[in-house]
């Protein structure tokens, strides 16, 4: 008894750490039934990560400090492609692109993507009609959008340019035009990306709390007021994730140009992945192709990386 009370009184003490609680058996044979139960589902997605993605991420990797046309022997160039990179005229060109496009296109995407959400969630029993209505062009071809695109987009029938020249502007030649060409590519980019952006904005909304609302509208809170500070620090964390989903699909746009331009793309239309298809399956020198490639992935993981360690001062996570 009085080794029981010692101990009692042993563990009751304040920073006392009792002993583990040693597993049974049956216990432990349920806990690798479990395991081997979620290995089993995991399984076939591990495997698809691995031959999918973490392969050819390596192969890549390695190929970047090689000379390789896809044919024959490789040879070592060690860091020849990546100086390459860094000398070639048209890569800083099509990198300047890649950063205009994201810059133009990002903010427009998550502003128009919350602004229709915003009011499609007042638009009553047609809120669903509306939704797949702006969602269409999410699940469209993108040979689709550029066959509509193109001819908004052609000098001499476009309904833009009509629509200038009714007010007194002649409109430009979008997609040959340098100062025009990006942008462009921008607009199509928002319009065939606002439903994605849409569809998450009102499931954000629709998690905000209505007693933080009728709170700030006891306490005399404006419209304004009720968006800046309880809306939009709710949707913090939806606006942190399409921020890093937007500039990560925006960095690796290639569809667009290439359907509206074909493999004749102009200098000022090109963009980062543009280039690697380019010189990689046209120009077959793979070696540098996946030198950029490399290099456009860790330009992506800096900037991800960038916006979770800034996520801390903007991002409100609700208990």
């Amino acid at each position: 008894m009085t080794d029981l009370a010692e101990e009692i009184e042993r563990s009751t003490k304040p920073g006392a750490r009792t002993a583990p609680v040693p597993q049974r058996p049956a216990q432990r044979r349920s806990r690798r039934r479990e395991s081997l139960w979620a290995l089993g589902f995991l399984g076939p997605q591990l495997i698809g990560l691995i031959v999918f993605m973490v392969g050819p991420l390596i192969f890549a990797l390695f190929l970047s400090f090689t000379n390789w046309t896809g044919f024959g022997e490789r040879t070592f160039a060690g860091f020849g492609n990546y100086a390459y990179i860094f000398s070639d005229p048209q890569i800083a060109v099509s990198a300047r692109n890649t950063i205009w496009l994201t810059v133009m296109q990002v903010p427009g995407l998550l502003l128009s993507g919350f602004i229709a959400a915003f009011f499609l969630q007042q638009a009553g029993r047609m809120t669903s009609v509306y939704r797949v209505l702006f969602f269409a062009p999410q699940v469209t071809s993108w040979v689709a959008i550029a066959a509509i695109w193109l001819w908004l987009f052609n000098p001499e029938i476009s309904p833009i340019n009509n629509a200038l020249a009714a007010v007194g502007i002649t409109g430009p030649d979008w997609l040959q035009d340098p100062k025009t060409v990006i942008m462009s590519f921008a607009l199509v980019g928002i319009w065939q990306g606002i439903g994605y952006q849409v569809v998450m904005f009102m499931a954000g909304l629709a998690n905000v709390p209505r007693a933080l609302i009728e709170a700030a509208d006891i306490d005399g809170a404006n419209a304004w007021q009720k968006l800046r500070k309880v809306t939009l620090p709710i949707l913090s964390p939806t606006i942190l994730f399409l921020s890093i989903t937007s500039i990560i699909a925006s960095f690796q746009i290639f569809d667009i140009v290439y359907v509206m331009l074909d493999t004749t793309a102009p200098s000022g239309s090109r963009t980062i992945v543009y280039e690697i298809v380019q010189i990689g399956f046209r120009q077959f020198a793979y070696g540098k192709a996946s030198a950029i490639a490399v290099c456009l992935f860790i330009s992506l993981l800096i900037l991800t990386g960038l916006q979770l360690l800034a996520q801390r001062r903007w991002v409100y996570y609700a208990e």
